[in-house]
């Protein structure tokens, strides 16, 4: 019988969690464990590396060809505009169930552990949190300095562009339009070959990790981490009751066809790596390419539901922690500013963190607090990295809903240029259109 790739990526990160745990036993040295998991994170960095080589021309050719098939600049701008709705609304609520949680759940109250020293350096550079460095970054200098740098909310506004300009000149851009097809063919093809080394990446993020860090850290963070991740299935309840209103049960089949984007997404703690995993399983869902192509690369820009709770839950944890009590007017210019903050995330390294250690500043929390959870910001990652898939995977379906194109759900696996064609062939050879 021939394994799923998401039993795969279980038997993967199961085999992870073991190898690591014998190789923590085995060099209870640091430096000795950190240069074991150094091998094992040459694996994870290769593939990750391949991620990247494909999310960038993958994101700008699906992009542009599901914008030229829209056909109508109207549609675009409509679609746009339900997309943001969606994103600022999910954004508010990601923001305020952190801030929530944390007030009632006081993890930072009692900590048992000593306090960094408030004058202590997290090593994290904020400046490019500012309003200023944000709205001249959605720009880009230049195309190829986005696609080489794998800056998604360049690339998404760049094609924006290009795709009004192919709308506007009709019939003679037509070429152009049949060769990104055939480019978005080409690196789903790829996508597909650089799938099948996920398990293998799974097995080797998980060894590094439990490696280094040992089990032993979840027991003295355990409470702390064990709200939010309860916060986190609060999140998915609340999004996902919101797609139950709109597109109904399918929403559970909806869940069920992002296991393996969604574990890829925990066990690597990069939500992307698992874009174009992510991106195919929407399409097998009935959401048109023309839609996923266009909703989702936004979504990795400005809808990163997992990250944003986080922001408010860990600032209140660490206020908490130094024993510093903000108001409910602070509370809530916290949360507007994370609301513009955080829509700077993409491509910043380290992002959640570079966002709470600005948020901090500005209400004199000492940003050392960051310290107390960068030991365990990996394991939390993994949390929010699922949960920006599980966000998007839901708000992409919504608006192909909204727009009354969510096709037909298919139960067998389909090649996933067949996706993009927007045509799939069943065990008896028959054509069947997918939306």
């Amino acid at each position: 019988m021939k394994l799923k790739l998401t039993t795969w990526i279980l038997i993967g990160m199961g085999a992870g969690i073991a190898v690591g745990y014998f190789c923590h036993a085995r060099y209870p040295d640091a430096q000795e464990a950190k240069a074991v998991a150094g091998y094992f994170s040459i694996i994870t960095d290769l593939f990750l590396r391949l991620i990247k080589m494909i999310v960038a021309p993958l994101v700008l050719s699906t992009l542009v060809v599901g914008v030229a098939k829209m056909g109508d600049l109207g549609a675009v701008g409509r679609i746009g505009a339900k997309t943001l709705g969606w994103f600022f609304g999910a954004s508010f609520i990601s923001l305020a169930l952190g801030a929530l949680l944390a007030n009632w759940w006081q993890p930072g109250v009692g900590l048992n552990l000593p306090l960094p020293d408030a004058s202590a350096s997290s090593g994290l550079k904020t400046s490019s949190l500012s309003l200023k460095e944000f709205v001249t970054h959605l720009v880009p200098r230049s195309l190829f300095e986005a696609l080489a740098t794998n800056e998604i909310l360049q690339i998404v506004v760049f094609a924006g562009f290009f795709s009004i300009a192919i709308a506007s000149i009709g019939k003679p851009a037509e070429g152009v339009v049949q060769l990104l097809d055939q480019v978005a063919h080409i690196m789903l093809k790829v996508t597909g070959y650089v799938m099948k080394l996920a398990p293998l990446a799974v097995f080797a993020a998980m060894a590094s990790i439990i490696t280094t860090q040992g089990l032993g850290v979840l027991v003295t963070y355990g409470t702390f981490m064990g709200e939010f991740y309860l916060g986190l299935l609060l999140l998915w309840t609340v999004l996902g009751t919101a797609g139950l209103l709109v597109i109904g049960p399918r929403v559970v089949n909806l869940l069920k066809l992002l296991r393996a984007p969604m574990l890829l997404a925990f066990s690597t703690a990069s939500s992307e790596a698992a874009y174009p995993k992510t991106l195919e399983q929407l399409e097998r869902f009935g959401v048109p390419n023309k839609i996923g192509s266009f909703v989702l690369p936004m979504g990795y820009s400005f809808n990163l539901d997992g990250s944003m709770m986080y922001c408010t839950f860990a600032s209140l944890f660490i206020a908490q922690a130094y024993g510093i009590e903000l108001s409910l007017g602070q509370q809530l210019t916290m949360l507007m500013i994370l609301m513009l903050t955080s829509k700077g995330m993409a491509g910043v390294p380290r992002a959640s963190l570079v966002v709470i250690a600005a948020t901090l500043s500005q209400f004199n929390v000492p940003e050392a607090g960051l310290l107390l959870i960068m030991g365990v910001d990996q394991f939390l990652d993994m949390g929010r990295s699922v949960t920006n898939v599980v966000g998007n995977g839901i708000a992409t379906s919504v608006v192909a809903k909204w727009e009354g194109e969510l096709g037909a759900e298919r139960s067998e696996e389909v090649p996933a240029e067949a996706l993009l064609d927007g045509e799939a062939r069943p065990a008896d050879g028959s054509a069947r259109q997918v939306a």
